[in-house]
């Protein structure tokens, strides 16, 4: 039986959630060169996936915390997970913004945690993993225990690892960039060198360039 990792990497490619070029890379807002471009909102208008995604976090979350007492989604990516899984445990539910609204009350936090409340996370990518735990630092500020978070799918960057340790915080996803290239490879998404360059890209992704060599010769 195929594991969770494999099951949900075969359908983000599928669905196109993830795009691999190696030979023709997108360019991420910080700037980087990127071989690879995820979109986990598409998911979103795919039932059968939609439901895997909700399915596998709700589990995840029983089995590894099961005295959580509330759900808390990343803005903007993971609202709409997150809700879906508050749903299937019938647990309140939150979602962190990125900064404060600008009008009104100027909440960070939207929704109602109380004192204490155990919390688990959810967010749909984690790359270097700072906006992440931005979203965990305002549910510690609001006073609540941040029992861990989950996600969709990590890059597995060291810089992420390092950040989440730094933090105190245990990640865990459904999938992930190692188990998306197996698949890639197998179902002849991706050459052979093209496997090997996007494992170099993850070594040092903000300084690496790509080889318009290979691009020229394609």
């Amino acid at each position: 039986m195929k594991k969770v990792a494999r099951l949900l990497a075969e359908k983000l490619l599928t669905i196109s959630a993830v795009k691999l070029q190696p030979n023709n890379p997108f360019i991420w807002a910080s700037g980087w060169n990127s071989p690879i471009y995820t979109d986990n909102r598409r998911t979103l208008s795919y039932p059968d996936v939609r439901s895997f995604i909700k399915v596998e976090l709700s589990r995840l979350i029983m089995e590894k915390y099961p005295e959580a007492e509330a759900i808390a989604g990343v803005a903007t990516g993971a609202i709409a997970q997150g809700a879906l899984v508050a749903d299937i445990l019938d647990l309140p539910y939150v979602y962190v913004r990125s900064s404060p609204k600008d009008h009104g009350l100027e909440n960070l936090i939207e929704g109602n945690l109380r004192q204490g409340q155990k919390v688990v996370v959810i967010e749909d990518l984690v790359s270097t993993g700072k906006s992440s735990l931005k979203a965990v630092q305002a549910i510690r500020n609001a006073g609540c225990e941040v029992i861990g978070m989950v996600a969709l799918f990590t890059y597995g960057f060291p810089e992420a690892e390092e950040n989440f340790a730094k933090a105190d915080v245990e990640l865990t996803t459904l999938s992930n960039y190692n188990e998306l290239l197996e698949v890639a490879r197998e179902i002849n998404y991706i050459s052979a060198s093209d496997f090997e360059t996007l494992l170099t890209w993850r070594t040092d992704p903000a300084n690496w360039v790509p080889d318009r060599t290979a691009q020229a010769n394609d």
